[in-house]
């Protein structure tokens, strides 16, 4: 499929201004992995007429793996460039597929200048479905959604991948630990650019392990460092080809008319 994309500079250029802007974020950008996310979302966009933007070469990272190690002057510079280039533009409303840039830029960009309407792609991709924008082949299976910590525990969002997977007519397991007991993927925290403390249980094995015991052979979820370590959790068990990893765009994308 031919993707139309476009960046806010060709939109100014023209004296116009899209729906919203898709921020893609670093892992959007440069992950081989993600990068298929971001095609999917772009794909559904423009699928349902939605008339959107990226900022291209102007995005930086928001700021979020800096701030929780602990750099805050690194933060700050990184965030007050991208809040500079939101303002130029006149942003109002913006989507990400990723909860910690939906965090930061939400939470966080705020306080130093930058407000804007910021939702997580699941709460895009959810009120579509509910509204009947997005005509799909019903597919029977069961699937398991992993709560991400930034999407749901820090921002309270939990029903709307919930809704996505209902919404295209698929039965939901939940897993042992879920929603305000969900268990942490290990990433959070800029935990996922450093080796693991001593101990006897990698936490995304852990997470593997209830997957496993829920016996599908599919798990949602909608955040890039979940998606690293649950496949990592799940090479290290040996189980990467019995269960497949998929975003909550994708799940969408897979089902299309």
């Amino acid at each position: 499929m031919e993707l139309q994309i476009t960046t806010m500079a060709e939109w100014a250029a023209k004296g116009q201004s899209p729906d919203l802007l898709f921020w893609v974020g670093c892992a959007g950008s440069f992950d081989d992995r993600h990068k298929k996310i971001t095609r999917a979302l772009c794909e559904i966009l423009n699928h349902v007429g939605i008339k959107f933007a990226v900022l291209g070469t102007e995005e930086a990272c928001t700021g979020d793996p800096a701030r929780r190690a602990g750099n805050e002057f690194l933060f700050q510079m990184q965030a007050m460039q991208n809040i500079e280039v939101l303002n130029m533009y006149g942003i109002q409303k913006i989507v990400t597929a990723c909860p910690h840039c939906f965090n930061t830029l939400k939470n966080e960009y705020p306080s130093l200048g930058g407000t804007y309407e910021v939702i997580h792609h699941s709460q895009l991709l959810a009120d579509l479905l509910a509204e009947g924008k997005i005509q799909f082949n019903e597919q029977k299976e069961t699937i398991a959604f992993h709560d991400s910590c930034y999407l749901g525990r820090g921002n309270g969002i939990y029903e709307a991948p919930r809704e996505i997977i209902s919404g295209l007519k698929k039965e939901l397991k939940e897993l042992k630990s879920c929603r305000t007991k969900g268990l942490c993927c290990g990433a959070g925290g800029a935990q996922v650019f450093k080796e693991p403390e001593a101990g006897t249980q990698d936490i995304q094995v852990k997470r593997t392990d209830e997957i496993l015991e829920s016996g599908v052979n599919k798990v949602a979820l909608g955040c890039p460092f979940c998606m690293v370590m649950l496949q990592d959790g799940l090479n290290k068990s040996g189980k990467e080809h019995e269960i497949q990893v998929v975003d909550l765009a994708e799940l969408v994308q897979q089902s299309l008319k």
